[in-house]
């Protein structure tokens, strides 16, 4: 295993922790409810879905820490916050408390979101950028997978207090992620950038690819780019940037209008809805994490063979199938193990589609100076829209707890229209250098 892959595989693995915070709360979700007597919009906002919007706020202000402490120190300070999260949630006493710890998570979460697939793409070679990138996205659906797990096996483990060691385990990977943090390099182009070193760059270049001529090549090709950038200054919101701030908000905004939030949130609610049982939704509730991870693993082998593009494209069909099969087989009051098994085809075209291909498409299209703010921007436009769905979720449900076949018929429709945006607007990257990515899509501001 080469250094680079090992510092990749680090950063990659913040997205675990992502990824178990994120779900964790769905086993937690029903006890604290009964235990603190919390009505919809209060449990909406204070329990479920306060850490959300701590992602908003991390996300939305994370390229100032990426940008001025650094990529290494930032991700090093996500480890710490996740951990306080986790003990502070577990041991909370009452939901003002527990929200406070929550969205504490929430910012390592947002904050994650923008350094780590930062990180490994600027860290990685184009050749194998795309499959890297999908690491930090493996990572985040094996956290939920674990989640899940844990959650299942810690139901009866101690009554009541249940919910506490289901959050409070996740110290535990967050400290030795936390450790493990302090051995990584920063990435080349931010000692290029922002660090003004071009031989510690140099230095860092030659571990990734191996040899000192390929390195000087690289380095060459970033100061090119950059003094291209520099000789034209503009800000973020500038025409310069329009088409790719477009393109993150879209793919973001879509992400999240897929629904895959609130059935990752909900899903023990919903398959009790369904009518299985709260052990055989808990249960079932692991399949999905298994699911999760193993489409996620093929969306890593297929994404920079068949490109990113290919890869929406055959997502969405893919959503616009399961979630229709959903809503009908609700509207239908059809057995409770076909409403699993098209929530499970839902999570397998998510995993393949968006999945893989958010978190590197965001991280590849901005300028390398505008790269921390687009990912920011990216990142907080998804947070949002995942707040806002969590924040609505108790009362949605409430609405339609007799059958709720229009939450997922929305749903589907919504992906009717992220395929036309995938075959009609979204470029494909596979295979390019950042520099070269941006030259194609910004081409006219190199004139």
């Amino acid at each position: 295993m080469t250094k680079s892959l090992k510092w990749i595989i680090v950063a990659a693995l913040s997205g675990f922790l992502f990824g178990f915070d994120t779900v964790v709360i769905s086993g937690a979700n029903l006890p604290i409810k009964e235990l603190w007597s919390t009505g919809p919009f209060f449990h909406g906002f204070f329990i479920m879905s306060m850490a959300l919007w701590g992602t908003v706020i991390g996300a939305l202000f994370g390229a100032y820490p990426t940008n001025v402490l650094g990529r290494k120190k930032t991700l090093t300070w996500v480890g710490f916050f996740f951990f306080i999260s986790a003990l502070g949630s577990a041991f909370a006493m009452d939901p003002y408390t527990f929200s406070f710890f929550r969205f504490i998570g929430g910012l390592a979460v947002g904050v994650s979101s923008i350094a780590a697939p930062i990180y490994i793409s600027e860290i990685s070679s184009p050749k194998n950028r795309g499959s890297l990138g999908v690491l930090y996205q493996f990572s985040l659906v094996f956290g939920i997978l674990i989640a899940f797990l844990s959650n299942y096996f810690l139901t009866g483990f101690q009554g009541g207090q249940d919910w506490r060691w289901m959050l409070g385990i996740e110290a535990l990977p967050a400290v030795l992620y936390l450790l493990m943090t302090f051995r990584i390099p920063d990435t080349p182009r931010w000692q290029i950038l922002y660090k003004k070193n071009d031989q510690l760059a140099l230095q860092t270049l030659e571990k990734i690819y191996g040899d000192s001529s390929t390195a000087n090549e690289v380095l060459q090709q970033i100061k090119s780019n950059d003094a291209h950038q520099a000789s034209k200054p503009q800000n973020f919101w500038s025409k310069k940037n329009n088409r790719v701030i477009i393109l993150a908000f879209v793919i973001s905004f879509f992400n999240q209008l897929s629904g895959i939030n609130f059935i990752l949130y909900y899903a023990p609610e919903i398959l009790e809805l369904a009518g299985f049982a709260t052990k055989e939704s808990l249960f079932n509730s692991v399949f999905i994490g298994l699911t999760n991870i193993v489409f996620t693993f093929a969306g890593l082998l297929l994404i920079d063979k068949l490109g990113r593009k290919q890869l929406l494209i055959a997502g969405s069909i893919g959503y616009i199938v399961s979630l229709t099969g959903v809503s009908v087989a609700f509207y239908q009051a059809l057995d409770p193990q076909w409403i699993a098994l098209f929530i499970f085809a839902f999570i397998a075209s998510h995993a393949v589609g968006q999945g893989t291909v958010i978190w590197v498409f965001i991280s590849e299209i901005f300028p390398n100076r505008a790269r921390a703010l687009g990912q920011s921007f990216g990142a907080g436009v998804h947070w949002v829209f995942a707040a806002l769905i969590t924040l609505v979720g108790p009362s949605v449900i409430a609405i339609y707890n007799t059958n709720p076949w229009p939450i997922f018929s929305f749903f589907a429709f919504m992906m009717v229209l992220q395929l036309f945006f995938s075959i009609f607007m979204m470029p494909e990257t596979k295979g390019k250098s950042l520099e070269e990515i941006d030259l194609v899509i910004n081409k006219n501001n190199y004139k």
